[in-house]
């Protein structure tokens, strides 16, 4: 199921310094709010996520996203239940199925290490829908794209 690593995330000073330092690297923005920034490595395929400090150590210091295919996050729960491993909270969505971003264009799931370290499972999901649309679990987006 794992193709490879689609996001690493940082915790940085000066967010705008750092934006603007991967850039000169070649980096690409992708997304931003005014606490994260993420860039592409490699569109569409992997980014990098840039978190300003807050005081304190945020979550995300210690989070790796690995890429799978589209067509296997609806049965991603399912995968990592048959290793053992159960999936966790995604903010207020409880681990009952994937959660989609719209706005980020992917799909994901969260589970931890044996050690607490965050990990996720990742997909890029197609851009036929609003990317102005709020998160929302896998089956209220794949009802509204059978609207479309």
């Amino acid at each position: 199921m794992i193709q490879g690593l689609y996001e690493v995330h940082f915790q940085v000073e000066d967010l705008d310094r750092s934006v603007e330092f991967y850039q000169k690297l070649g980096l690409t923005p992708a997304w931003r709010n005014d606490v994260v920034a993420f860039m592409w490595i490699e569109p569409e395929k992997s980014w990098l996520g840039l978190w300003q400090k807050p005081g304190g150590n945020h979550v995300f210091a210690k989070h790796i996203a690995f890429r799978i295919n589209f067509q296997d996050m609806p049965e991603a729960i399912r995968w990592l239940k048959e290793k053992g491993i159960e999936p966790v909270k995604d903010g207020r969505f409880e681990p009952v199925e994937p959660v989609v971003r719209p706005f980020q264009r992917n799909a994901s799931l969260y589970f931890e290490d044996l050690d607490g370290h965050n990990l996720e499972l990742i997909c890029t999901i197609p851009d036929d829908i609003s990317p102005g649309l709020p998160k929302m679990y896998w089956s209220e987006w794949e009802k509204l794209r059978a609207k479309k």
